[in-house]
């Protein structure tokens, strides 16, 4: 597995577990990148998408809903959420990853952790939103 999809499934399962429980975050991140084996850079990017997943959560949910809207978001399920989330805030609120390449790695978490039909899911959601980001893009 690519060391940047290792990272992104172990920030998947981390925003998962915090969505399921009560536990800390601190106390997930660290469980989670020890018993994924990450090295440095790769615990690094965990930690940052984490992070700028969690800062942005409503916002990125208001453009969930905006562009799914019939698919509530408190019906959505919570994979699928937090898959789009990283997804949404990588390409479209950080800039770090590509649009193409955000939606693509997207479909590929839904492959592995999402049920059959998240992926086709995933991809509508995240193709509806691709208009505005590219627009964004070309405005910045």
């Amino acid at each position: 597995m690519k060391v940047r999809r290792k990272a992104r499934a172990t920030a998947l399962q981390t925003l998962y577990e915090l969505a399921c429980t009560r536990h800390g975050t601190e106390d997930v991140l660290g469980e989670r990148i020890v018993q994924a084996g990450l090295g440095e850079d790769a615990a690094a990017f965990t930690r940052t998408l984490v992070a700028g997943v969690l800062e942005n959560a409503r916002a990125l949910d208001r453009q969930i809903a905006r562009h799914a809207p019939e698919f509530p978001l408190d019906q959505m399920a919570v994979i699928d959420r937090a898959i789009l989330r990283i997804a949404l805030w990588e390409a479209g609120v950080a800039r770090i990853t590509p649009l193409k390449v955000a939606i693509n790695e997207a479909v590929e978490l839904a492959k592995d952790y999402g049920s059959d039909s998240a992926p086709r899911f995933i991809n509508g959601v995240l193709g509806a939103v691709a208009p505005t980001l590219t627009t964004e893009e070309k405005a910045a």
